[in-house]
């Protein structure tokens, strides 16, 4: 599993120019699922998503977790983090998870953020989506559940 957390002051998501969810202050996460996901490593890759500290404290220091600033979330599946670029121009997506199965995944993250987190919005599985965001810092964070 992967995440791509950038820590945001600001994010959107649109379907044919509607906008379907939209954060301020706090992480826009793409969320790469393959086809060895489980359970357990979501769960794994959640606890560490809602504990990274990469929010500045008063002295600015990256010190705070999500929670600490009343960050928001947004969550958006992305396939295409699992874009294999070894051989050829074309990327393989062979590592990704197939729909359904990335789909359930997809799903108990978002419905366990929400027991964590006060306002978490998403996008839609599978549909063809614009992302805005405003990156603060800029500070992007890879976390890759091989390397947890």
């Amino acid at each position: 599993m992967r995440f791509v957390i950038q820590r945001v002051s600001k994010a959107s998501v649109s379907i044919e120019e509607n906008v379907i969810g939209e954060i301020q202050q706090g992480y826009l996460v793409l969320i790469g699922i393959s086809k060895e996901d489980t359970k357990e490593i979501a769960d794994k890759m959640i606890r560490k998503l809602i504990g990274l500290r990469i929010f500045e404290d008063e002295n600015g220091k990256t010190n705070l977790a999500l929670k600490d600033v009343q960050g928001q979330l947004l969550l958006i599946s992305q396939f295409t983090l699992y874009a294999d670029c070894k051989r050829g121009n074309r990327p393989s997506f062979i590592n990704a998870g197939a729909p359904d199965h990335a789909q359930q995944l997809y799903d108990h993250i978002v419905a366990a953020c929400q027991t964590e987190i006060d306002v978490v919005q998403m996008g839609e599985f599978g549909a063809d989506m614009k992302v805005s965001l405003c990156n603060d810092g800029p500070f992007t964070v890879i976390l890759d559940s091989d390397h947890l």
